[in-house]
């Protein structure tokens, strides 16, 4: 008879997690970049009160006989559909059309190569940076392309030649140029070279961010890179809307948006939760009513104990 108040508390703390996953998805529901969470309950354990048995000349074979123990959480997923566009006054807002994620974390000069590295070890170099689905950029006082927490923007330089280094991954930067206004392509820059400024900044589909000098020629800045990830779901979260290369996710690679099943990157708006309220409060309502139903196994439970308790008096 106990077993009972044991499935009916299995029950309870089941359906509380998953009603935390809910509310977590509501208070989320206007966080740009958020991605709803789902939960599934599984079977917990069971006894085997009889084992099941073959037939034989006299008598046939026998089931099994098994008691379970309520469920429990299953898994907490996360569901990467896109979010809708939520438009905005900045050039510099963009938003990922399809699948990918921006490349951010702290300054790395020398940046992460790729020629000649293997997938394992890119993968290895990018789990050292974090993802997000937010494109929230601006620029810095030094010149770096920087989100909105201040984590730095990987991409593609430029070489000398105008042409996009596609060999190393580094940390976007305004060129620097001397006194003199001639690009300084020394690494780091000399001290008395400042970042160029530029004008009208903007990003384009395929990710280059490009700009106006004081001469009004166009400059190009570099191109934001876009991470593929094979399993989204093995992501870990973190602080705010990053996510931790963790294991499981398979090899993350850096693509030029478009490519690599990556999709392209539309500018002044940024991604909207996908979180469907509709289907919360349905969610919401479900889950409650398990959560009462689960009480009630607990209370009767209770009354049946009572009575047998009651038995001697």
């Amino acid at each position: 008879m106990v077993k009972s108040m044991f499935s009916g508390i299995a029950g309870l703390r089941a359906h509380q997690q998953k009603m935390d996953v809910i509310g977590n998805n509501i208070a989320n529901v206007n966080t740009y970049g958020y991605k709803a969470g789902r939960v599934t309950f599984k079977e917990s354990i069971y006894q085997t009160t009889s084992s099941s048995s073959n037939g034989n000349d006299i008598f046939g074979g026998s089931n099994p006989s098994q008691v379970g123990y309520g469920s429990q959480v299953g898994t907490v997923d996360l569901m990467f559909s896109n979010g809708a566009y939520a438009p905005t006054d900045s050039a510099m807002d963009c938003m990922i059309d399809g699948q990918g994620f921006f490349i951010v974390g702290p300054k790395n000069p020398d940046g992460i190569a790729l020629d000649g590295a293997t997938p394992e070890e890119v993968s290895q170099a990018l789990s050292g940076t974090y993802l997000t689905r937010v494109g929230n950029f601006a620029f810095d006082g030094d010149g770096y392309l920087c989100d909105g927490s201040g984590n730095v923007v990987y991409g593609y330089g430029i070489r000398d030649d105008g042409t996009t280094n596609r060999d190393v991954l580094v940390p976007l930067r305004v060129p620097y140029v001397d006194e003199s206004g001639i690009i300084d392509s020394s690494n780091p820059p000399a001290d008395t070279s400042t970042p160029m400024k530029l004008n009208s900044v903007s990003i384009s589909k395929t990710g280059e961010v490009v700009g106006n000098d004081s001469d009004g020629e166009s400059r190009t800045v570099g191109m934001i890179s876009l991470a593929n990830v094979p399993n989204p779901n093995a992501l870990e979260k973190t602080q705010g809307p990053y996510y931790s290369i963790r294991e499981n996710t398979g090899f993350v690679l850096p693509y030029e948006p478009g490519k690599g099943t990556t999709g392209k990157i539309v500018n002044y708006g940024l991604e909207m939760s996908n979180v469907d309220l509709a289907k919360e409060f349905s969610e919401m309502i479900t889950t409650q009513r398990g959560f009462q139903a689960n009480t009630r196994i607990i209370s009767v439970t209770d009354e049946m104990l009572q009575e047998l308790v009651n038995i001697k008096r």
